[in-house]
């Protein structure tokens, strides 16, 4: 065993250097050839701890990200020999991979389209393609389970730098979404630049697939446990589906008595009291239920960060902002981002720790809102930080108040 063991390290080490030389420049073609025995038979796992090996050595995950499809290429001949997972319905990767056939349907149809708008440009068929490219994006709901359910769970295994590889060229398809639809609605924007612009975002959506289906699916397959799979399963139905309803031949085990555990825990939670310290200036008692009957109807999303930059809370609000899951509960806080928005999570982090500000504020506008974001920085009563609290709120309608109301509308 020690033997294989070592064998397999030395290959990986093989592996890893071809695809330094792949980000050196040289070309996937003449390193396929000159390695050709060493490729034959490698397999998804390598290609994860490959990739996971070179971001511990400090290669930035935008350098990966912008190669991944390179590294696929390389690898390609020996992922087509591993077979797909074959799930069940209802089984949370059946599900994800019964989206990418639909979009792959979608694509196919708009791929015909794109070749009969080159052949004859119109304002009606830019406008259906419009409509086709605001369908596709429905597809993104698909990368926010991935994002918010799939992802938590494998960096426990430490399946960290592949998953914030796909978040970044999540965002890459999001932003391409957006604005390629903006574009064949304007009557102005050249032809040329809208067939481009389609064959770029269809290539990436497409090599997605396939990062999902011979990478990211079966590395999940070896490594998540049953209850794991449960959690996933559990939550799914809160993020929603791309196109698909989730079928019911799988279901989890133990499903049944979870609902149990909850109405018990629930029924429990209407007795317990919560005891407030005057000393903290918090007067008065609480029931648990109490607690999360105010967290819930609070016009804001709260989210608590602990000490150790893990995420130890967040509020189940009626219209959540932005999505939350248990499987984020005792994940980095870092890993919650994309790859994009890190450096500015952690410099925040900083300055909170090192009492250079005591919050940070922002705000954005998403699908015709206002999104207020603030952050502030917890510390005890003898000044040690303690973490970070997250509320935001959608000010639309409070960005519009005017004079004064003092009274009470019939």
């Amino acid at each position: 065993m020690s033997e294989y063991i070592n064998n397999s390290s030395k290959r990986e080490e093989q592996l890893k250097e071809v695809i330094k030389q792949l980000h050196a420049g040289k070309a996937v073609a003449e390193l396929r050839e000159e390695f050709n025995d060493l490729l034959q038979g490698a397999t998804s796992a390598e290609v994860v701890r490959i990739e996971q090996a070179l971001i511990a050595e400090g290669l930035p995950i935008e350098q990966i990200q912008f190669l991944c499809d390179i590294h696929v290429a390389l690898f390609k001949q020996s992922l087509d020999q591993e077979l797909p997972p074959e799930m069940q319905p209802g089984h949370p990767i059946y599900t994800f991979r019964a989206e990418n056939e639909f979009a792959e349907l979608l694509l196919h149809a708009m791929d015909g389209k794109i070749a009969q708008l080159a052949h004859h440009d119109s304002v009606s068929r830019r406008k259906e393609l419009a409509v086709d490219v605001d369908k596709l994006g429905q597809f993104t709901v698909h990368y926010l389970r991935k994002e918010n359910l799939l992802f938590p769970i494998l960096e426990k295994y430490n399946f960290s730098g592949p998953s914030s590889v796909m978040w970044g060229v999540h965002d890459e398809i999001r932003a391409a979404l957006k604005k390629l639809a903006e574009e064949f609605r304007n009557e102005e924007t050249p032809l040329q630049h809208l067939t481009d612009g389609y064959q770029v975002l269809q290539h990436t959506i497409r090599e997605m697939f396939y990062k999902e289906d011979h990478i990211l699916f079966p590395s999940a397959l070896e490594r998540l446990q049953p209850q794991e799979w449960e959690t996933i399963y559990r939550a799914e139905e809160q993020l929603g589906f791309a196109y698909v309803s989730r079928g019911e031949d799988w279901q989890p085990v133990g499903e049944e008595e979870i609902e149990r555990e909850k109405v018990r825990s629930e029924e429990k939670s209407q007795n317990e009291e919560i005891k407030m310290d005057e000393l903290a200036l918090h007067v008065g008692k609480l029931s648990a239920q109490q607690v999360d009957l105010l967290l819930r109807n609070l016009p804001v999303d709260v989210t608590f960060v602990d000490e150790n930059d893990q995420v130890a809370f967040y509020s189940q609000s009626r219209e959540r902002i932005f999505a939350r899951t248990p499987a984020v509960i005792g994940r980095k806080v870092q890993l919650c981002h994309p790859p994009a928005s890190v450096d500015k999570v952690q410099h925040i982090l900083d300055d909170f720790r090192a009492k250079k500000r005591a919050e940070a504020g922002f705000w954005i506008q998403m699908d015709g809102k206002f999104i207020h974001i603030r952050y502030f920085a917890v510390f005890d009563e003898e000044g040690i930080y303690r973490g970070t609290i997250e509320v935001t709120q959608d000010i639309t309608a409070l960005r519009q108040l005017q004079g004064e109301k003092r009274l009470l509308d019939d």
